[in-house]
């Protein structure tokens, strides 16, 4: 029997979410609060102004759908975007940003949907516990801030340097990090619903920002957005059945390919078929005391540079993010991406709930995780906390404690290793919960929180 918890990047976050089980929440519930703290708590993930994707388990009735709430390319004809390199790891990363970068949100209409569809508490409850943290605000954990410190010339760009920088500092570990236009802007949300965002203040908001800094989205592209529920692929791994999502993500090819009786070797082959991209994302995973269980990724991308004023919300980027992009544009499409969250069920039913943080390295960090899960049979925790390597072209970045022996077979075979001297957040963020136990991911500073 699996356990009630929350398994986050933030304890915050995982907090919440427990806390909303504790009160009489199921999954849903508990996703949408812990979602909304993530926007307070992972801002340099996620935010309320970004979008997701979520697979939900309706334990009574054995349904299983996806919920697509990712973003949408708007209508509008914006400036020309605003090139920015930002150091990733050892390689200089190009991104565009600005106004013109933002695509309509999904994420809001997406944490509705959700509740109206599975949940059971009132919505201002949900909204509860990210106001607490808003006002109160957030101590930085340690991957937080090694993430600022990388991220920093789009985090301190206007708005963002009284936040990320008070006093023309750096916040670093330990800080407490203060948004108080966020505690406005969750007020709205609490009273005026999602619809904020599309129809109501925060549209306002959001289209005066568009107005003043020549951004692409319309008062039609808020008004018309929707979400799409949808069923979940499935693939046999592993001698279980794995119901997750499409798309870029990779996740179902790789599970097909992938033998994990051969190892390394077997896994590395099986990763070699898909490009490389780089995003910032934040992985939640629920199961609650009837076995229902939700696992919500969601994603500002790098985001734009710019924050609504007064709300402390920071744009998307993702119109900016050339590796989506895999053809021509259309006004009110969704935009593709890597996200895979994901279901496990064997013979006795479900059995683990899971997903990862990360764009490629999504894909690497959740099959490598599963396999250890499912094959191994090692707890969720041990699986998360292993060393991890991704394929990026030529070179192969691996965590201190993957087999050197097996990274020097590889370099006698003239690959290129790429050794990183400790646990990164470059290697993704997964969070899981299921029969076995909890876990999330040391690399995001991640926490788990039982009900």
């Amino acid at each position: 029997m699996t356990v009630p918890a929350v398994a986050a990047g933030h304890p915050a976050t995982a907090a919440a979410g427990a806390e909303v089980l504790a009160a009489g929440g199921n999954a849903a519930d508990a996703a949408v609060a812990a979602a909304l703290v993530s926007c307070v708590a992972e801002t340099l993930m996620t935010g309320l102004l970004g979008g997701g994707h979520a697979i939900y388990l309706d334990a009574a009735s054995g349904t299983v759908r996806n919920l697509d709430c990712f973003v949408s390319v708007p209508s509008g004809r914006g400036a020309p975007m605003e090139s920015l390199p930002v150091q990733f790891g050892d390689e200089l990363v190009h991104y565009s940003i600005g106004a013109s970068s933002c695509a309509v949100p999904g994420l809001p209409a997406g944490l509705d949907a959700l509740w109206r569809a599975h949940g059971q508490l009132p919505w201002p409850e949900l909204i509860e516990p990210a106001l607490r943290v808003a006002r109160d605000g957030v101590t930085m954990p340690k991957a937080h801030a090694s993430c600022l410190a990388m991220l920093a010339p789009v985090m301190t760009m206007r708005e963002g340097a009284a936040m990320y920088a008070p006093g023309g500092e750096l916040l670093r570990e330990g800080a407490v990090l203060r948004q108080p236009g966020l505690v406005t802007a969750l007020e709205l949300v609490r009273d005026e619903g999602a619809a904020t965002v599309y129809t109501g203040s925060i549209a306002d908001s959001l289209l005066g920002l568009m107005a003043a800094r020549a951004g692409s989205i319309t008062a039609g592209d808020l008004a018309s957005y929707a979400v799409a529920w949808s069923d979940p692929t499935d693939s046999a791994f592993a001698g279980r059945r794995v119901r997750t999502r499409a798309g870029l993500s990779g996740v179902p090819e790789t599970l097909t390919r992938f033998d994990p009786a051969g190892g390394a070797d077997a896994l590395l082959e099986a990763l070699e078929h898909e490009p490389t991209t780089d995003g910032h994302t934040t992985n939640l995973t629920v199961v609650d005391r009837k076995g229902n269980a939700c696992v919500l990724t969601s994603s500002l991308g790098l985001g734009s540079g710019d924050w609504l004023p007064g709300l402390d919300l920071h744009l998307n980027s993702m119109v900016g993010e050339a590796d989506l992009i895999r053809e021509p544009l259309r006004p009110g499409a969704r935009m593709a991406s890597m996200m895979a969250p994901t279901l496990v069920f064997d013979a006795h039913g479900f059995e683990l709930a899971i997903g990862s943080a990360g764009g490629t390295r999504l894909r690497t960090a959740l099959v490598g995780a599963l396999a250890a899960v499912l094959h191994e049979e090692v707890t969720p925790q041990a699986a998360i906390d292993r060393p991890r390597f991704h394929p990026a072209g030529h070179v192969l970045n691996a965590e201190p404690g993957v087999d050197e022996l097996w990274l020097a077979r590889l370099e006698a075979r003239g690959r290129e290793v790429r050794r990183w001297p400790a646990l990164h957040h470059y290697f993704g963020g997964v969070s899981a919960v299921g029969r076995a136990g909890a876990g999330a991911d040391p690399r995001r500073s991640g926490a788990v929180s039982s009900a």
